[in-house]
């Protein structure tokens, strides 16, 4: 029973994500149509302004931000609960089995990183060097659900899951240190306290989820202020959500129940939006006429598609050497490094990070071009690999 409560709300949310990755593809594809047959309409269109205001101070954003801040945390919030799901439930929570993926997904975020910092070295594109590191959740298991679960075996789903998820961590430690302006102070305790509210209502069992709400937007409205990156706030209130629940038949926790009600509009409404207002790439002779000389461009090439499957193999082979990881039942090291390509698809959170390294610099064309081309190669090199390697690994069992 207990193992059917766990393997439920995964199921689920495998099957959203993939489908939600296929959603998110169409929406960049439709991104860059519009950018392209009516460019003036498409930045016109992100860039109209639209405000709120709280007492004394208003807060005016463009569209576009209004998207990459406020709707994205929502997106943020759902990491959060994934990954505390996983720390709670998953394969994070026995240090023998979380081992790997967390070996792995250091790996894939350290090699991108420095590869990207190589090639960008004395440019002012160096400080893009987080762009590379991220790894797109929704597309990685939509190119494993277009392969097909009869030829992928379980255990790397599982695996590839594991290694986005801590890379998500590792991606949202990169932004609120790295891509954040300068701290105000005032603002921070403000978002402090609301932290320590949301710990006092669940100690107290708070059960409506009324208080967490304005807590939640509270947090956002002081992070923003205070110059820290405002989707952090969906990721602190996603790994608070309370994950206790009466085991009994049906019973689900507040995170299971906060996921299954957010995880749709995150992958159906949300990230589809963030592709169409962030992917529209002019594909003009300027972009093209430069392209192949810009190190911005190499960097995240070089990063995601070379990078990643190099970081992750390399990392999984030493932990597994050394005898600090295991190689899951039935897998072999060989696909592990397909896992690891197809962990190049940065796509969502690779322009996330992009956007907020680059804003509106000139280089931002060759960024997005690469994350686009690069996504493009990882997931049919990856997918290439995996199915070959699989089957290899089918007709030796």
């Amino acid at each position: 029973m207990v193992q059917r409560t766990i393997l439920r709300p995964l199921r689920a949310f495998l099957a959203t994500e993939a489908a939600g990755g296929i959603l998110a593809v169409g929406a960049a594809i439709a991104a860059v149509v519009w950018a392209n047959a009516a460019p003036h309409n498409y930045e016109s269109w992100w860039s109209t302004e639209a405000a709120i205001s709280v007492g004394h101070h208003v807060l005016r954003l463009d569209l576009k931000h209004w998207v990459n801040d406020a709707l994205m945390a929502i997106f943020f919030l759902v990491v959060g609960l994934e990954i505390k799901r996983e720390l709670v439930q998953g394969e994070l929570r026995v240090p023998r089995r979380a081992a790997l993926p967390v070996a792995a997904a250091l790996g894939g975020m350290v090699v991108p990183a420095a590869l990207f910092a190589i090639i960008n070295t004395g440019q002012p594109t160096i400080r893009g060097w987080g762009v590379p590191m991220a790894t797109d959740i929704a597309l990685a298991l939509g190119v494993i659900a277009l392969i097909g679960r009869r030829i992928v075996p379980a255990s790397l789903s599982l695996f590839l899951l594991a290694v986005a998820i801590v890379d998500d961590i590792g991606a949202i430690v990169v932004i609120a240190v790295f891509y954040s302006n300068g701290i105000r102070f005032s603002w921070l305790a403000l978002g402090v306290a609301m932290v320590a509210l949301t710990i006092a209502m669940r100690r107290l069992r708070v059960g409506a989820m009324g208080p967490y709400l304005v807590a939640g937007t509270v947090l956002w409205f002081a992070l923003h202020e205070a110059g820290i990156h405002a989707t952090i706030a969906g990721v602190i209130m996603g790994l608070l959500a309370p994950t206790t629940a009466v085991l009994s038949s049906g019973s689900t926790s507040v995170v299971e129940r906060l996921e299954h009600a957010l995880h749709p509009w995150s992958s159906f409404v949300i990230v589809p939006i963030f592709a169409l207002s962030n992917a529209g790439i002019r594909l003009n002779s300027e972009l093209f006429d430069g392209v192949l000389s810009a190190h911005v461009f190499w960097g995240i090439i070089v990063g995601l598609v070379i990078g990643k499957p190099v970081g992750i193999t390399l990392a999984s082979w030493l932990a597994v050497r050394t005898g600090v990881a295991e190689l899951p039942n039935g897998v072999r090291m060989s696909q592990i490094a397909a896992i690891g390509a197809v962990a190049g698809i940065g796509f969502t959170v690779s322009l996330f990070v992009s956007d907020l390294a680059f804003g509106n610099a000139v280089d931002l064309g060759h960024d997005k071009f690469a994350v686009l081309v690069a996504s493009i190669s990882a997931g049919l090199i990856g997918a290439t690999a995996l199915r070959a390697s699989s089957r290899r690994q089918a007709t030796k069992g």
